[in-house]
This record gives C-alpha cells, sequence and structure tokens, in this order.
C-alpha cells in the first residue's frame, strides 16, 4: 500500500446530491420543491406564528389582564420564622444582611414581616416592610422596628 494506491472503502463515500442541475441528474423540472406556490420560490421564510391565512391564535383571543412595572414584591417572612430565624442563631437583631447570610432571601429581595405565628423573644427587626399586627407584638415585647 501505497499513497497513490490510497482510497476509502466502498460505499463509505456518498456522491451529493445535485439538486436543480437539469433532467439528468434526476432532480430537474421542479428540484424537490413539489408543484409551484410560495415554498417553491426562492427566497421562501415562513413566519413562526404563520396559520395559512387563518386568523392566528394569539389574535383570537382577548386581551386581558394587566401588570403593573411599578408594584414591589416581598418576600413574606412570619413572626413565627423570626422567632425560629433567632432561636437558630441566637440572634436578637434581625435585618437584612442576616436574612442574607443565612439564605434566607437572596440579595434583590425587598422583605415584609407578616403577623402570623407567636413571638416570645425580644427582637429587633429592620426590613423593607411590616404589618400593623406584626409591629404591635414586636413592640410589645419591647423590641424595635425599623425600616429601610
Amino acid at each position: 500500500m501505497e499513497l497513490h494506491n490510497l482510497k476509502p472503502a466502498a460505499g463509505a463515500v456518498k456522491k451529493s446530491k445535485r439538486i436543480a442541475r437539469g433532467q439528468g441528474s434526476g432532480h430537474g423540472g421542479t428540484a424537490t420543491r413539489g408543484h409551484k406556490g410560495d415554498k417553491a420560490r426562492a427566497g421562501h421564510k415562513l413566519k413562526r406564528h404563520f396559520e395559512g391565512g387563518q386568523m392566528p391564535l394569539q389574535m383570537r383571543l382577548p386581551k386581558i389582564g394587566f401588570k403593573s412595572l411599578n408594584k414591589i414584591h416581598y418576600v413574606p417572612l412570619n413572626l413565627e420564622q423570626l422567632q425560629f430565624i433567632a432561636d437558630k442563631f441566637q440572634l436578637d437583631t434581625i435585618d437584612l444582611a442576616v436574612l442574607r447570610d443565612k439564605g434566607y432571601i437572596r440579595r434583590t429581595d425587598k422583605v415584609k414581616v407578616l403577623g402570623r405565628g407567636e413571638l416570645t423573644s425580644k427582637l429587633n427587626v429592620s426590613v423593607h416592610g411590616i404589618s400593623a399586627s406584626a409591629k404591635e407584638v414586636i413592640e410589645k415585647l419591647g423590641g424595635t422596628v425599623q425600616l429601610v
């Protein structure tokens, strides 16, 4: 075996299909595009939402709802959760930095304390929002509430 006799194994190389090169190629005439119509023409590109001319689904359905761009989404944190965090980590001050470090909120989250559950220890809380009932319970136990 020498370089000038090297060739691929039989059946390993397929001839490329030569489309639109006349009738002798077997792919002349319509060039494997079927007969006439938009898809047979050069430059044809079907839009993703095109439904053959019928009214598209997104136009048939009614427009409903509204999303305010100014709405503030809070992560709710109940008194029972504050008590759990205070007991678990022996804390008397709970602020955003503590909640972030312990993995209860993400960096960009806004926190609102709600009044569900029992609170037994005096806590100093610093968050974005708080309900009236939660504020009352915290202050009754001698704690403080600071809004950031």
